[in-house]
């Protein structure tokens, strides 16, 4: 398993950016307005993924033995929330995207803008959360072995 590329979560971007825009672009007005929120769960996962790569850090770092199933576990969540978290932030720009234009127009428009504000928030913070998580996963031998990590020093 190699961990999280760039481009991966770039395309997991593109993908919900799209696919937001265009629902929201077409069939805006047969979607049930946005609750406040609807991104919130996001940055639940976020604090719970930072809560774990705190204690896998603190045992990387002090050498006890870390079961290579749950560190398998560990880096498999951190990829599957850093994609998800990418997928929700292209998806809340897609409909932005899709709910600016109407802003001045709809006012249900205006009003789910800020839910779409709180969610892209919440999915950044999940994606930055996911990927701490995995970076605390990375042995030393990980970094060595890494061809992009360029140690400092």
């Amino acid at each position: 398993m190699h961990f999280t590329r760039p481009r991966e979560l770039v395309i997991a971007g593109l993908v919900g950016l799209v696919a937001a825009y265009l629902l929201f672009r077409f069939a805006y007005g047969d979607l049930p307005r946005l609750p406040r929120p609807v991104g919130v769960t996001l940055f639940v996962l976020a604090v719970i993924e930072v809560a774990l790569a705190f204690v896998m850090r603190s045992r990387v770092r002090s050498g006890r033995l870390v079961n290579a199933v749950s560190a398998a576990r560990t880096v498999a969540l951190a990829k599957a929330s850093s994609v998800l978290g990418a997928i929700m932030l292209g998806a809340w720009a897609g409909i932005a995207g899709a709910l600016i234009p109407r802003a001045s127009e709809l006012a249900a428009a205006s009003s789910d803008l800020r839910s779409v504000a709180i969610g892209a928030v919440c999915a950044a913070v999940l994606i930055a959360a996911a990927l701490w998580l995995e970076h605390c996963c990375r042995t030393p031998e990980d970094d060595e072995s890494d061809p992009d990590h360029h140690p400092t020093g």
